[in-house]
């Protein structure tokens, strides 16, 4: 299976410009599912939940996720991307998942980061696991992973792979994602922005980037720069991560005591 991310710079509040960058960096380039940041088409930092409501859009239906609908027939891949969604005036920080044939999901983020708090409702439903042609992918966003029972749910649930759009600030996560392979024997698939925003007096924001794959023994597969706009595309096996032995004698879930610590 090829797998991959986008790590975009978007310009805030654009939507159009930032879907045709995106169009534009996926020319040529084939997988079987490609994962974008956080937000990605319209900006991570908004001022509060009036303005966010503003971007927001209906989920299926609205802009971004029609763009990915048909971006995703056409060049026959999956995306799972992060955007504003609105459902019955309540604006979440959401995950879509489309493919050649439509919308498949949404994930709405359940662990919301700093100011996101004043400016979305928080998820209410478990993290989920979808089936992607052969794969079986599960899904988080960005801050979700600073909570080791997110990861640890989805690979319960058979997660293979972890998707993660991220609009990372704190500079370790993309250390600590190998950590959450390592306990879940799983593929995570970061994608994250660059560039900065300085949308509130007195509180600037860097985003990291470092968008990376990495595999269920801890491997970084390819990881993005700290600044530059890529894509990038590795070949996963599968294989590895419905392998839960470390070795004959040791299996990384039925090993667990949850008598002792549940």
């Amino acid at each position: 299976m090829k797998v991959g991310f986008v790590q975009n710079h978007p310009e805030f509040g654009n939507v159009q410009a930032n879907l045709d960058r995106i169009e534009e960096m996926l020319v040529g380039k084939a997988a079987d599912l490609f994962v974008l940041p956080e937000l990605f088409s319209t900006g991570y930092r908004f001022k509060n939940m009036d303005e966010a409501h503003h971007y927001a859009e209906i989920v299926p239906g609205g802009v971004t996720t029609s763009f990915l609908t048909h971006l995703a027939k056409r060049i026959n891949t999956h995306f799972i991307a992060g955007l504003v969604e609105i459902d019955d005036d309540r604006v979440y920080n959401s995950s879509v998942i489309v493919g050649p044939e439509g919308f498949i999901g949404r994930y709405r983020k359940i662990h919301l980061f700093d100011s996101e708090k004043t400016c979305f409702q928080t998820g209410t439903e478990a993290p989920p696991v979808f089936d992607l042609n052969e794969a079986k992918v599960g899904v988080m966003i960005c801050f979700d992973w600073r909570f080791p029972e997110t990861a640890r749910s989805l690979a319960l649930k058979g997660a293979e792979i972890i998707a993660h759009p991220s609009n990372l600030v704190l500079p370790h996560c993309p250390q600590a994602m190998i950590t959450r392979c390592l306990e879940n024997r799983v593929y995570a698939i970061t994608a994250d922005r660059v560039g900065d925003e300085r949308r509130v007096p007195g509180e600037p924001l860097h985003f990291i980037g470092q968008s990376q794959v990495v595999d269920p023994d801890g491997n970084i597969l390819v990881r993005a720069s700290e600044t530059e706009e890529e894509v990038h595309i590795v070949e996963i096996d599968l294989e590895k991560a419905r392998d839960k032995y470390l070795n004959p004698k040791n299996h990384i879930i039925n090993d667990r005591r949850l008598n002792l610590y549940q």
